[in-house]
C-alpha cells in the first residue's frame, strides 16, 4: 500500500512550513513563479484596495469591510497573521473560509509548487488568490505581510486603490533602521496612475512616500491636506473636499481608530465615491470589529474566571507606537487598576513599548511567549518594567498571571505585547 501524506489542513499547512529554510526571505520572484504554475489567478481578482503601513491596517479593513457590507457589496479580505485559524487569513464574502475549500488550494498550490524553495506566506499568499479568484465579489481588501516593495502581495500590476496607514519602527532586521527606509518599503505598493491614500504620518515618512509618488506619477490623497478625521464628543468627524460628516464612535476602542476609519473612508471615496453615503460609513465604523485589537473579552474561560469587578481586555499591538496608542487608552480608564500581562518577540522592542505604559500601569506580569517563535524571557521584560517604576512579576502561563492579578482590588486585565499571544488567549478563552 502506498504511503500517502495526510490529507489534512493543518499536515499541508506543515509542509508548506518546511519547503523554505527561512520563515521570512522578502523577494517577488518565487511568488511570481508559483502564480504563473497556477495561471495567474492574480489577474482574475474582484478590484483590490491594497494596504501597508506599521500600525492600524487590519483595523482599517476592518471598517472598510464593515462599510462596504454595509453598503451591500461582497468583499474578499486577506489579513496575516491569524490569530486562532489559519482559515481566518482568507475571508470569502465575509466569512473564513471553508475548511474543505482551504484543504483543496492549499493542496492544488503544493502540486503545483513542485517543492521548490517557496517560503510559508508565499505560497499561502497564492493560495488566497486563487480562492479569490474563483469566487464572485465586489471588492478584495489585501493587507500586506511585512512592508510592501517586496511583499507577496505586491504582484498587483493595477490594484484599484493603495493605502499606507501610520509608519513607524518595527520589524528593523528586514525593513531598515530608519523611519525612512521603512517609509521607503511600504511606499513600494504605490503603482503608477493608482490613486494612493496616505494616513497621518511623521515628517520623515510623508518625505519619502510623496517623492516616491511623485517619481512614478501617484495621485495622493493625504491626511492632513486632502482629509481629516479625528475624535469629537459623542463620535468623530471626517472631512475632505466634499465637506464634513459626523459619525457614531468608531466601534473598536481607542481614539486613534477614528484616523484608522478616516483612513478606510478616504480610501474607499479614492475607489468609488457613488457606493457610500452617511448610512453606509455610519454603519460600517459604528460595526467595525477587528479581534485582538483593543477588544474587550466579556464573556468565555478566561472572562468568567476572573472576580467580580475585574474585566479583561487584550491587545496583539507589539511596538512602540502602539504602545503609546494603548498607554492614551489606559490612562483614559475610569478609576481602578490595570494590571499589565505581557509576552513579547525577542526581537520587538520591549522597553519602547512599555514606556509609555509604564505611566498607566499598576503592575506588570510578564509571560512566555505561547508557541515555536523566540520570546523575551519573562525575567527580561519584568525587569524592564521594574527600571521603569512598575510592580513587576513573572509567571508560567496566562491563566496563572490572571489569578495573580486579579488577587487584588478589582481592575482590568490587559493583555498586551503580541498578536502569537493574543490568539493564544482568544483560543483559551474559547474553551
Amino acid at each position: 500500500m502506498t504511503n500517502r501524506p495526510p490529507r489534512t489542513t493543518d499536515a499541508v499547512l506543515e509542509r508548506l512550513t518546511a519547503l523554505h529554510p527561512k520563515l521570512i526571505d522578502l523577494g517577488l520572484d518565487r511568488t511570481e513563479r508559483l502564480l504563473a504554475a497556477l495561471g495567474n489567478p492574480e489577474r482574475s481578482l474582484p478590484p483590490v484596495i491594497h494596504v501597508a503601513g506599521t500600525n492600524g491596517k487590519g483595523s482599517t479593513i476592518a471598517f472598510m469591510r464593515a462599510i462596504a457590507q454595509a453598503a451591500g457589496l461582497r468583499v474578499h479580505v486577506y489579513t496575516s497573521p491569524h490569530l486562532v485559524r489559519f482559515n481566518e487569513r482568507i475571508a470569502l464574502d465575509g466569512a473564513p473560509i471553508g475548511e474543505d475549500a482551504l484543504l483543496a488550494i492549499l493542496e492544488e498550490c503544493e502540486t503545483a509548487n513542485g517543492g521548490a524553495p517557496v517560503t510559508f506566506f508565499e505560497i499561502t499568499t497564492a493560495a488566497a488568490f486563487l480562492a479569490f479568484s474563483r469566487t464572485p465579489a465586489d471588492l478584495l481588501l489585501l493587507e500586506t505581510g511585512l512592508g510592501g516593495r517586496f511583499d507577496s502581495t505586491n504582484v498587483l500590476p493595477a490594484p484599484a486603490v493603495t493605502a499606507i496607514t501610520p509608519v513607524s519602527m518595527d520589524h528593523m532586521s528586514f525593513l531598515g533602521d530608519t523611519i525612512a527606509d521603512i517609509a521607503f518599503e511600504k511606499a513600494g505598493i504605490l503603482k503608477p496612475g493608482v490613486p494612493g491614500v496616505v494616513a497621518p504620518q511623521l515628517p520623515e515618512a510623508l518625505q519619502v512616500i510623496e517623492a516616491r509618488a511623485q517619481e512614478i506619477g501617484v495621485p495622493l490623497s493625504i491626511a492632513g491636506i486632502d482629509w481629516a478625521s479625528g475624535p469629537v464628543a459623542g463620535g468623530m468627524v471626517y472631512q475632505d473636499e466634499e465637506g464634513e460628516i459626523h459619525l457614531p464612535p468608531p466601534a473598536l476602542t481607542g481614539d486613534h481608530q477614528a484616523i484608522n476609519a478616516g483612513t478606510a473612508i478616504a480610501a474607499l471615496r479614492c475607489w468609488n465615491p457613488a457606493f457610500w453615503g452617511l448610512e453606509e460609513f455610519s454603519e460600517g465604523v459604528s460595526t467595525a470589529f477587528w479581534p485582538g485589537r483593543l477588544q474587550h473579552l466579556r464573556s468565555g474561560a478566561l472572562a468568567d474566571a476572573l472576580p467580580d469587578g475585574w474585566q479583561l481586555w487584550l491587545d496583539g499591538g507589539h511596538n512602540p507606537s502602539a504602545g503609546t496608542a494603548l498607554a492614551e487608552t489606559v490612562s483614559a480608564w475610569p478609576d481602578g487598576r490595570t494590571v499589565l500581562v505581557c509576552a513579547m518577540q525577542e526581537n520587538k522592542d520591549a522597553a519602547g513599548f512599555l514606556m509609555p505604559l509604564a505611566k498607566a500601569a499598576d503592575r506588570l506580569i510578564a509571560v512566555d511567549l505561547p508557541g515555536s517563535t523566540p520570546g523575551h524571557p519573562p525575567a527580561a521584560i519584568a525587569a524592564i518594567a521594574k527600571a521603569m517604576g512598575v510592580d513587576t512579576a513573572a509567571a508560567p502561563s496566562v491563566q496563572e498571571a490572571l489569578a495573580d492579578a486579579a488577587d487584588r482590588p478589582a481592575g482590568r486585565v490587559l493583555v498586551c505585547g503580541s498578536l502569537y499571544l493574543a490568539g493564544e488567549v482568544l483560543a483559551a478563552n474559547e474553551r
